[in-house]
């Protein structure tokens, strides 16, 4: 390991007191856990260098020892000659995992307990460093896509999909009829092999059971000792009204078996929306746009408009203009977790002809000439912008 200044590298002062020193630990310490950096060699390095400097400062006996010789007061051969600094008494180095445990549950031992398992989920044995064998299964995701109208009123869906389920030959245990599992001879049931390497312990995954912590004497032929099989799920899921792209729904227990007696892991569905040939939705409201002849939107009338689920009829006042928009209440979606439901929101369009017959352009030239100077608010407003442009 290299030679540190372990105050800085735990970011604290050299008069430290007792409870700020274990304070920067814990903090740097959850930072650093590999289960929190899953594959980071960097993490681990890091999180074994604070364990060891925290061990050092914490024990009187080693942070005078540390504070007069400095680092090589502990590295082997180094001060040889120095009394107490030559490791004498000190009773060599703990696991960085057992100091983790140690701090993070008040010192007292045994699994580590308290804010040790609210950190790293208690129940899957702390990142696999329990002694118990079983495994929790993992949780599984499915995407499934919907209507708009399946969405605004709610259905029951069945899917099916692929996961690890529970052996029905073995009932899970993985070992045939008249056998039964016994201790890893390897780990003793641990799940994992520890090596020592310098001042540190390392575990690993023990080879001979992959974590289990147990053998069969004789594997059950369906499952190949896994306890578990692939089989195909079908399950019948509830949509809500009101759901919307990227709600994710969940369904406990459905996801892949656990192993060693470990709990099924859950199923998260993950809702996709078609788009629309018609809507468009914003929020709890339903956009749409109306083509309107441009006859009708000036002299004004009745027309009907689709809904998301029948047609509704709109009036449409003498000299709408493009672009105006109209709100049917209670046409849109309904809210999620509410009773009020959203509104239509219509937005016109003018629809001018591209192609005129002759007596069709001859009568709307006469209707041009006779509006003459008539009112043009928006024609207007633009020109008086834009009059400057012109000068």
């Amino acid at each position: 390991m290299a030679t540190h200044d372990y105050y800085k590298l735990l970011g604290v002062e050299k008069n430290v007191s007792a409870d700020e020193l274990k304070k920067a630990y814990r903090k740097l310490a959850v930072k650093y856990h590999p289960d929190k950096n899953p594959g980071s060699k960097e993490a681990e390095e890091k999180f074994k260098e604070i364990a060891h400097a925290y061990e050092i400062l914490s024990d009187a006996q080693k942070r005078a020892a540390y504070d007069r010789y400095g680092a090589e007061a502990f590295q082997p051969g180094g001060m040889g000659s120095r009394g107490a600094a030559a490791g004498q008494g000190f009773g060599g180095f703990h696991d960085p995992f057992d100091v983790f445990r140690e701090v993070f549950s008040g010192g007292g031992g045994g699994n580590g307990g308290g804010i040790f398992e609210d950190l790293f989920g208690g129940g899957r044995g702390g990142g696999g460093r329990g002694s118990s064998s079983a495994q929790e299964g993992s949780d599984l995701r499915y995407d499934l896509e919907i209507t708009l109208e399946e969405a605004a009123l709610g259905i029951e869906k069945e899917i099916a999909y692929r996961r690890a389920a529970e052996c029905s030959g073995c009932n899970g245990s993985g070992a045939a009829a008249g056998s039964s599992r016994t201790t890893c001879p390897t780990c003793g049931g641990r799940g994992q092999v520890v090596s020592s390497r310098g001042f540190f312990s390392v575990r690993q995954t023990c080879h001979t059971c992959r974590g289990n912590g147990s053998v069969v004497e004789k594997p059950c032929t369906k499952c190949k000792g896994e306890g578990r099989t692939m089989e195909e799920h079908r399950l019948k899921v509830r949509i809500p009204a009101g759901v919307y792209t990227g709600s994710k729904l969940r369904s406990a227990g459905s996801g892949e078996a656990g192993v060693g007696g470990g709990a099924a892991g859950d199923l998260y569905v993950l809702i996709q929306i078609k788009e629309h040939a018609i809507f468009e939705r914003e929020g709890e409201d339903l956009l749409c746009e109306l083509p309107v002849k441009y006859t009708l939107a000036a002299l004004g009338g009745t027309v009907e408009v689709p809904t998301l689920h029948s047609k509704a009829s709109l009036k449409i006042p003498a000299g709408t203009q493009s672009g105006t928009i109209f709100r049917l209440k209670g046409h849109g979606m309904p809210h999620l977790r509410g009773h009020a439901i959203g509104d239509q929101l219509i937005r016109v369009e003018i629809e001018v002809p591209k192609k005129l017959t002759a007596e069709q352009r001859e009568k709307l030239e006469a209707f041009a000439i006779a509006c003459g100077d008539a009112e043009a608010p928006i024609a207007e407003g633009f020109l008086k912008k834009a009059k400057r442009f012109f000068d």
